[in-house]
């Protein structure tokens, strides 16, 4: 391959998307917050359920508005980097219903095999020590297979695939990067982390997320269309890759 992946072309190719197009996205994601907090607030003010058939509806709304603006703002960083030499409308960056079905159902599905991973543990309550040690030997393959599902939400965005099929896509894309997508993921961890720790003793700087959330699926994005062209062998140039 002309490019083998590199975590620090990838870092310094998503800085270079953020600081190109930083009023774009950083708008974005302030509007979609903004919202999407004034949104739940006057459900949740209007609409107090006291059954678990509300509870279910409050929790599917929310659901659908956290996909809608996350869905949102993928299109919109795939959106810049394709359209890096020419302007784009305001519909392009709007999901469609396909990617909002195809993440919901994947979301929906990879939530039911951890709640009924976790139901199988919870009946193991009775033997504490086989409880603990299931626990320890499912740790890795949850992280693990976390890792190769990664970049699921990617392929339903770009490739407007379905959703188990996003789900092999990513499996697939993954193969052979596991250690340095590992990397990939501590950096974006810290970068959460480290605001969120610190705005614990200095308030104002929890307003950082605003710069670090899209920054850190910036770096999903490019890294999600750098392991793309190495799988595909071509030349790795900004101005057409990413």
């Amino acid at each position: 391959m002309y490019h083998p992946f590199s975590i620090v072309e990838t870092l310094k190719s998503s800085w270079h998307i953020l600081k190109t197009n930083f009023v774009v996205i950083v708008v974005f994601s302030v509007i979609s917050f903004i919202l999407l907090a004034v949104i739940l607030t006057v459900i949740e003010i209007f609409f107090t359920p006291d059954e678990f058939t509300q509870e279910m509806i409050l929790f599917l709304i929310e659901a659908v508005l956290q996909a809608y603006t996350t869905l949102g703002l993928y299109k919109l960083i795939f959106t810049v980097i394709d359209s890096e030499f020419y302007e784009f409308e305001f519909k392009q960056v709007l999901p469609s219903f396909r990617m909002l079905y195809s993440y919901l159902v994947a979301v929906f599905f990879l939530a039911f095999i951890v709640v009924t991973v976790g139901f199988g543990i919870d009946r193991l309550e009775g033997y504490p020590n086989l409880q603990d040690t299931v626990k320890t030997i499912l740790l890795f393959p949850a992280f693990y297979l976390m890792l190769r599902l990664l970049f699921f939400n990617t392929f339903i965005v770009d490739d407007r695939s379905g959703p188990m099929e996003s789900l092999v896509q990513s499996f697939k894309l993954t193969k052979g990067y596991v250690l340095k997508i590992m990397a990939i993921s501590a950096i974006i961890f810290m970068l959460i982390l480290v605001p969120a720790y610190l705005s614990r003793y200095f308030p104002p700087l929890s307003l950082i997320i605003i710069v670090t959330y899209p920054f850190v699926n910036i770096i999903l994005v490019v890294t999600y269309r750098k392991l793309i062209y190495s799988h595909q062998d071509v030349e790795d140039d900004v101005s057409e890759t990413i």
